[in-house]
């Protein structure tokens, strides 16, 4: 990923050594996570105000607060490669 503009706004937090969460700390909204490991970067939808955004899975699903019944696969963790692969009921 590469960022063009506002740069020197970007935050970095990296609580497990895994991952490295980015934001923007004018308003402390989310940008990106980094996942050196897997060569793999997730960017937040919200980043791209504009581009049409269809999600296919929901993630990290073992740990939610905000149940979604909309009959996506719901990971544990992540997809086998990335996680263990393990899908739990919506």
């Amino acid at each position: 990923v590469r960022v063009t503009m506002g740069a020197e706004y970007i935050g970095r937090f990296n609580k497990t050594g895994t991952s490295e969460r980015q934001f923007c700390t004018r308003c402390g909204g989310h940008l990106m996570t980094g996942h050196p490991s897997h060569d793999l970067t997730d960017v937040h939808a919200a980043v791209f105000p504009d581009m049409p955004f269809q999600p296919s899975v929901h993630l990290n699903y073992a740990e939610t607060v905000l149940p979604f019944k909309d009959g996506l696969p719901t990971f544990r963790d992540f997809p086998a490669g990335f996680g263990s692969g393990v899908t739990v009921p919506e």
